[in-house]
C-alpha cells in the first residue's frame, strides 16, 4: 500500500506541478493533501485549478480557513492577495473541506493538530526564537484518542517523522511551495529549509509497518522568486530562491 502526502502548497503552482509529476513517475495514484493550499503572493488561482482537478483527499489548513472566515480587508497580506486571485468556486471548495478526516482506516489526517489548526504538533518554539523537536511526552498528549497506526500533519513545513511509544507514526511531509517563512507566534521565529526544493512524502506499508520516504523535487523556483519580487515580497522571493530568509 503506497500513497503520496503533500502539504503547504501556498499558491505555488510550479512547485505543485513538479511534485505531481514526480508522484506520477513513482507510479502512485492516491494523494493526500494536508492543507494551506493557496495563501501567498504567488499564483493562487492557477494552483486552485490544478488542485480541484486533482480531487485528492484534502483537509483544511489554518490559512485556508482565513480565506473563508475573514473579510478581505482584515486579512494579512499573503491571504488577501490569494483571495483576490481565487474564483467563487475555489472558495466554495475550501468551504467544503473538513478540519480532519481519515484514509482507508489506516491514517488520520489534519493540518496541524487534532484540536487546533494553528499549533505545531511536533515542534516547539523557544522564547529566543529557536524551533526544535518537542519532547515525546508532549507530542503524545495531542495524539490521545487518535487510534490510527499512521497520523499525518503539516503546518510547520518541516519534513519529520516521530514514532510514538505505542508504535503509532506521525509524519509531516514538509512544504510543497514555501521553503521559508517567519511568524510572530508564540515567539518570533523563522522556519528555513535551507534549500529551494519542493518537499513531499511517500508513505509505504512494509511488513505491516508504515515507512515514510521523504522526497525533494527541483522545479523552476527562480521564476516564482522573480514573481514574488515583482509583487513587492522580498521575503518570499528570498525563501523561494534559496530556502533562507535574507
Amino acid at each position: 500500500m503506497r500513497f503520496a502526502v503533500i502539504a503547504d502548497i501556498h499558491g505555488n503552482h510550479l512547485a505543485l506541478e513538479a511534485v505531481l509529476a514526480d508522484i506520477r513517475a513513482q507510479g502512485i495514484e492516491d494523494i493526500i493533501n494536508l492543507g494551506d493550499c493557496f495563501s501567498g503572493p504567488l499564483t493562487a488561482g492557477m494552483t486552485a485549478d490544478i488542485l480541484l482537478a486533482l480531487d485528492a483527499v484534502t483537509v483544511r489548513g489554518n490559512h485556508d480557513r482565513y480565506l473563508i472566515e475573514q473579510a478581505p480587508e482584515t486579512m494579512h497580506d499573503s491571504d488577501r492577495v490569494a483571495y483576490k486571485d481565487l474564483s467563487p468556486h475555489h472558495l466554495d471548495w475550501l468551504r467544503s473541506l473538513p478540519f480532519s478526516t481519515t484514509y482507508k482506516g489506516e491514517a488520520y489526517l489534519c493540518h496541524a493538530t487534532p484540536a487546533n489548526d494553528n499549533i505545531y504538533w511536533l515542534e516547539t518554539v523557544s522564547p529566543d526564537g529557536y524551533i526544535h523537536l518537542k519532547p515525546l511526552e508532549e507530542i503524545e498528549t495531542f495524539a490521545v484518542g487518535v487510534d490510527f497506526p499512521l497520523i499525518l500533519c503539516g503546518h510547520s513545513h518541516i519534513p519529520r517523522a516521530v514514532r510514538l511509544s505505542d508504535g503509532r507514526l506521525i509524519v509531516n511531509p514538509g512544504s510543497v511551495g514555501c521553503p521559508a517563512y517567519d511568524d510572530d507566534l508564540p515567539y518570533y521565529h523563522r522556519v528555513e529549509a535551507g534549500h529551494p526544493l519542493a518537499s513531499y512524502a511517500i508513505m509505504e506499508k512494509v511488513g505491516g509497518v508504515w515507512v515514510p520516504i521523504f522526497r525533494q523535487v527541483a522545479y523552476d523556483h527562480q521564476t516564482m522568486a522573480e514573481f514574488a519580487t515583482k509583487v513587492g515580497r522580498a521575503d518570499w522571493a528570498s525563501g523561494l530562491a534559496t530556502g533562507w530568509l535574507r
